[in-house]
């Protein structure tokens, strides 16, 4: 798996944007850091609640200058249907069918077929900032991966549980 201080793989996938199919690029990021999330399926039981979790805290992270992009390796179509069931999505689910883009990040379960939970924190000259993956059943926290972002941010030393309102070293 890709850890900090690596150079992230670049990409330009066909993804679910909105309600329309439609391409997404790490190569325009259009933001100082970039979300980038690997999770196994559409239609399943963990999944919705992180992709869900994304869209809620959304503003959150676009105040942070900050973009949100979903992986799985499900087709487009698959995630058009999906995100007309979760009631809308405004960031990209983008289609890595086949799973070469995981595998590019080290994201890909070779024995599932499918990509791992994982999480990248990406800057704009596509430097990884933060990387993290779990096991399948174990969902993300969104408003950690927010928390991160705006450590990073901060440019300084954050302890363990480090808030914005929070001391931090110099």
């Amino acid at each position: 798996m890709l850890k900090p201080g690596d150079t992230a793989p670049d990409f330009d996938l066909p993804a679910a944007v909105g309600a329309r199919a439609g391409r997404v690029s790490l190569a325009r990021p259009g933001a100082e850091m970039v979300v980038l999330f690997f999770y196994p399926k559409d239609f399943s039981f963990i999944c919705p609640t992180e992709v869900k979790g994304f869209q809620q805290m959304l503003p959150e992270f676009t105040a942070e200058r900050t973009r949100i992009i979903g992986v799985s390796c499900d087709g487009v179509q698959t995630h058009l249907e999906w995100i007309r069931e979760l009631g809308g999505v405004d960031y990209p689910l983008a289609a890595d069918e086949g799973g070469k883009l995981a595998r590019s990040y080290g994201a890909f379960d070779e024995r599932e077929g499918v990509a791992m939970r994982a999480t990248f924190i990406i800057d704009a000259a596509r430097k990884v900032l933060y990387a993290v993956a779990s096991q399948a059943n174990v969902g993300r926290s969104v408003a950690e991966t927010l928390r991160v972002v705006r450590a990073l941010r901060s440019g300084r030393m954050c302890p363990a549980d480090w808030k914005p309102d929070s001391e931090t070293a110099a």
